[in-house]
């Protein structure tokens, strides 16, 4: 019988069905990057806002004043009286009452000086000039509550966690395209339930299913794409995340064009629906079939293959070897259980969280600092499109490893020369971190691609999403690292950066290389890689 490999060789390893294929689940990749980078938009900072003097509202709609004017009133003593309060997190201690006159407002204080006005720290009643511009100004996420606003995106990030281990297990045990597609309907349900929550839990619980049901839909597309072509055509891989890029240089666009947060929420979460439509044009993984016992239904869909690429399947091709590994649910232990896996696994756990540590830092660090948000957004995304062109360029030339040990050591040395860089030559220092960006940016794109073509189809799903994980695990971390390092000393979060980069550049070093090599079926094909 011929091995699955040789079945798809004759079938056509990237021919016409594989381009659709491919090019059709490319779209996730767009609006998972809406997902993950969406809370920049959803959270902007409300322009011009003010807290309310208790009673303010009645007050002004007695005496007919605009919202400027009560502005003037509630605000302007403040600033006169003390130049660092704006009247954004205190307000006058005063309530305005019957008793209080449209033309003198303030007459209660007339003999006190500017300076020594009484001040009440504001814990609500904050008016907004664009009220819903943002979840900012929806659920009052201001002063002493703008910490919930990292919460809502470490709530994401968490989602993103429960994913990988939940739906990464299922994706092995249930099939690939159904929990891709159960995924997308997650993603879209939750979507809208989130733009209406009608206050902020409602608004965390959904955001973390959404972050659930976006990692499904993210990782099972990337899982399925690579079990589809042959071995010398992997790197499509490398190609679905440029279209998280084009994701990330879109986004700002959409923003601009969407006044509120909730059509923007909508607008990156109903196109998920569109996705359900796939259940008529992608086919389940027949590599996955062939491991649960099911090679009728796997030739059957080779043969499909081998019809939509102009290609004829020969006539004994009625069997595929089918894996005499013994099928089982997937666990934590079949990844460690070996030498060579056990080796892999944590070389690879410690590369995802290298990965998304170092990158959300420095994209903090180097930050989308003043100027336009949505041009400066769109050009930070840009700068991540020569990573993916540099690994297509190299990868297939000179191998998978070597170019995932130098992205992270040039990575940590240009993080160890950002931070002892004097000051005064910002462009230089600017220079080098962009440097140490798109050395990242290359190691983070490396690591999807080898974590794939390193674990055997039966925990290859669940595998990817385990040691995926880490990189969520690191998106939690990363703020906390940076701010709290950076107010010991500046530059202290860039060299522990450089240390976890160099490290990283070695052990992937130890990995075995993989260009070129098939897709190893069994744990057994594992530890004959050398």
């Amino acid at each position: 019988m011929p091995s699955f490999d040789e079945v798809l060789k004759e079938a056509g390893e990237f021919g016409r069905f594989q381009k659709r294929v491919f090019f059709l689940l490319c779209q996730t990749g767009v609006t998972f990057s809406f997902l993950f980078a969406s809370v920049v938009f959803l959270g902007q900072a409300p322009g011009n806002y003010w807290c309310r003097i208790p009673g303010a509202a009645e007050f002004s709609e007695r005496c007919g004043w605009s919202l400027e004017e009560e502005q003037n009133f509630t605000v302007l003593p403040l600033r006169l009286g003390n130049g660092s309060s704006s009247g954004e997190c205190e307000r006058l201690d005063m309530a305005w009452d019957a008793s209080v006159s449209c033309a003198s407002p303030l007459a209660p204080f007339s003999n006190r000086s500017v300076g020594n006005l009484p001040l009440a720290t504001c814990h609500d009643n904050w008016l907004y000039k664009q009220p819903h511009s943002s979840i900012v100004s929806e659920y009052d996420l201001v002063c002493g509550n703008a910490w919930m606003l990292d919460l809502s995106q470490a709530i994401l990030n968490l989602g993103f966690l429960t994913g990988a281990f939940t739906l990464g297990y299922a994706a092995d045990r249930y099939g690939r395209i159904l929990i891709y597609l159960l995924s997308c309907l997650g993603v879209g349900i939750c979507g809208i339930i989130v733009a209406f929550a009608p206050n902020f839990t409602v608004f965390l619980i959904f955001r973390f299913l959404q972050g659930v049901f976006g990692k499904g839909t993210w990782m099972t597309c990337y899982v399925i794409v690579t079990e589809i072509v042959g071995s010398d055509q992997r790197i499509v891989g490398i190609v679905i995340q440029i279209f998280f890029t084009l994701g990330i240089m879109i986004l700002p666009g959409i923003a601009y064009l969407v006044p509120t947060w909730q059509g923007l929420q909508l607008a990156i979460s109903l196109p998920n629906f569109l996705f359900l439509l796939y259940y008529w044009a992608v086919p389940e993984s027949p590599r996955w079939l062939l491991t649960r016992k099911k090679g009728e239904k796997a030739l059957k869909i080779m043969h499909n293959i081998a019809k939509h690429n102009g290609k004829y399947l020969s006539p004994h091709y009625s069997e595929i070897t089918i894996s005499n590994e013994e099928v089982s649910n997937p666990s934590f232990l079949d990844l460690v259980r070996t030498p060579r896996m056990r080796r892999n696994t944590i070389i690879l756990m410690y590369a995802w969280f290298t990965s998304a540590l170092i990158y959300q830092g420095l994209v903090m660090r180097l930050g989308i600092v003043g100027g336009n948000l949505y041009l400066d957004f769109f050009i930070s995304g840009a700068v991540e499109l020569p990573a993916a062109l540099l690994i297509l360029v190299t990868i297939d030339r000179i191998g998978r490893r070597l170019p995932f040990g130098i992205s992270n050591i040039v990575a940590g040395i240009a993080c160890l020369i950002t931070a002892f860089l004097p000051e005064d030559i910002p462009w230089l220092k600017t220079t080098v971190a962009t440097l140490g960006r798109l050395g990242i940016t290359m190691a983070f794109e490396i690591v999807y691609l080898v974590n794939t073509e390193l674990y055997p189809t039966t925990l290859r799903n669940f595998g990817v999403s385990l040691c995926s994980s880490l990189c969520d695990l690191g998106g939690i971390i990363a703020p906390f690292l940076l701010f709290r390092l950076a107010a010991i000393w500046l530059e202290l979060p860039l060299i522990i950066f450089s240390i976890l980069a160099a490290v990283c550049g070695l052990l992937v070093l130890l990995l075995p290389e993989t260009k070129g090599i098939s897709l190893p079926e069994t744990v057994e094909d594992v530890e004959q890689l050398s």
